[in-house]
This record gives structure tokens, sequence and C-alpha cells, in this order.
């Protein structure tokens, strides 16, 4: 019972974290390109692993799994944190948060599609009815309610959101590939790809006349969307008895960030954005039932 209590303040400070960065996503790309966004704070999120490595006694790990797997890091920084969190924050560039952020939670869909291309795993009929659900949510959330018209809000936007749900996908499916320590490898994806972005950031990008309120908003998504976040999460996940009890606790995150998108930045929600977020979240949840099968009398 403690340990359950324990991994559920875990998971609360977890969800309440992640709930924020779309309206820090949205004031950092006020005073920075997505180029300069994920230059920032994957430095800082590589800084903040880092420590966490070294109190962990893990450093040692660093050079020895590079040295089995070099290639195979590479390929990891490139798409996380370089590509996937580019094309995202172009994707909340062009969308307002509220629609990216529901659009960005069809990656665990994505995941089913990708795993049964790739890893020849087989799709249930409630992965079917949760694509059909997820992606009628997208649809609605896209066209603002408008499906019969077809007319999207911003066409490539969307796109690039769901791109992005793929590339998140496809980065998870790498990772089965390794079954590597969860720190150890994010330390050496950004490590990796850090240097690559810092170049092409002072190549394509002015640093010069970032204010303050910038650096600072850059700093949060650093520590708390690519950082730390991320391991309260999964402590929650190893202290849990029954990780069932905190899992579904996620889909909380959306609805609460949709609040302090409005209350924060003043944003629109539209009726179409929840309608279409309540139809992902429940396609999300179609996938978590287990259905017992009857015993014969």
């Amino acid at each position: 019972m403690a340990a359950d209590k324990l991994a559920f303040i875990y998971a609360i400070i977890a969800v309440l974290l992640w709930s924020t960065v779309a309206t820090a996503f949205k004031i950092t790309l006020e005073y920075m390109t997505p180029l300069q966004m994920v230059t920032a704070a994957s430095a800082v999120s590589f800084a903040v692993l880092s420590l966490v490595c070294v109190i962990q006694k893990k450093s040692h790990l660093l050079l020895l799994e590079l040295r089995k797997m070099p290639l195979y890091y590479v390929l990891m920084g490139l798409i996380n944190p370089l590509i996937y969190y580019l094309v995202l924050f172009q994707a909340y560039k062009l969308l307002p948060a509220s629609e990216a952020q529901p659009l960005n939670y069809t990656w665990a869909i994505a995941l089913s599609i990708m795993a049964a291309l790739f890893l020849k795993q087989h799709i249930r009929r409630r992965d079917w009815v949760a694509c059909a659900l997820g992606y009628l949510g997208v649809l609605v959330i896209a066209t603002r309610g408008d499906i019969l018209g077809m007319s999207f809000s911003n066409p490539w936007g969307v796109l690039l959101a769901l791109i992005s749900t793929f590339l998140w996908a496809g980065y998870w499916i790498l990772n089965t590939r390794r079954n590597a320590d969860s720190v150890v490898s994010l330390v050496l994806s950004f490590g990796l790809a850090l240097p690559v972005l810092i170049v092409a950031s002072f190549i394509w990008s002015d640093w010069s006349n970032i204010p303050w309120q910038g650096w600072a908003a850059v700093s949060y998504v650093g520590l708390f969307e690519m950082g730390i976040t991320f391991l309260f999460w999964l402590k929650a996940m190893k202290t849990a008895t029954n990780t069932a009890l905190i899992s579904n606790l996620i889909f909380v995150s959306p609805f609460i960030s949709l609040l302090l998108l409005s209350a924060i930045i003043g944003e629109t929600i539209y009726v179409s954005t929840i309608v279409g977020l309540a139809l992902i979240i429940t396609g999300l949840l179609v996938q978590r039932i287990h259905f017992k099968k009857k015993l014969k009398p």
C-alpha cells in the first residue's frame, strides 16, 4: 500500500508537469525558432540527465554502451531529440497548442501500426477500433468539426503533428532493440545530437536578441518535457505494485493542458477540440481493455 501511494505521488507529479509543456512550447516559440528551441532545450536536458547519471553512479556505462553500438546511438540521437522535436515544435508554431497537443497523443496508435509493420506484431480488433476512433478524433480537430467540408485549419501543421507521432513511435520501437538503461540511452542520444544542433542553429539562426523570458521558457521545456518528468514517470511505474493503478492517469494530462492554455495564453478551446480529444482518448483506452474469456459451464 505504501509503495502504491508513493507511486501515485510520482505519477501525479509527472502528469502535472507534462500538462504544462504545451503552454511552455507556445511561450518559448514567441522568442525562439523551432531550431533554437530544440538546441537550447536539448542542452538543458543533456546537462540535467548527465547529472542524474552521475548521481545514480551510471557514468561508467556511457562509454561502454557507445562502444557497443555507436551507430545505433547516433541514429537514436538523430530521431530524438533532433528530428522529432524539430517537427513537433514546427507543428506547434503552425497550430494552436490546443490542437497540436491532442494530435500528438495519437503516437500510441501510430506505435501499434508500426509494430505490425516492422516487428510483425498482430494487430488486434481493438487496435483497429482504436485507430478508427483516434484518427476520427484527428479529423474532427483538424477540420474544427467541419468533417464533411474537409476544410483543414492548417493542413501542413496537422501533417507535421502526425509525422511527429510516427517518429516518436519509431524511436520506441528502436528502443526495444536495445535493453539498455533508460537514463544512459537518453544521455547518449542527446549528447550525440547536441553538436549537430549547435552548429546548425548558429548557421541558420541568430541568438543575439533572445530576451530572458525566452531562456527561462526553453529551460523549463528542457528540464520538464525532455528531462526529469520522464524519470518521475519511470519511477512511478517501477514503484507501483500494479502499473494499471497509475498508467491511466496519463490521460488526464491533455485535459489539464487545455485548461492551462486557455487560462495562461488565452487560446480559444473549440468544442471540436474537446470532442476530438475525447475520441482519441477513448481509442487509447480501448487499446488497454483486457477482455476475459467466459468459462464454459
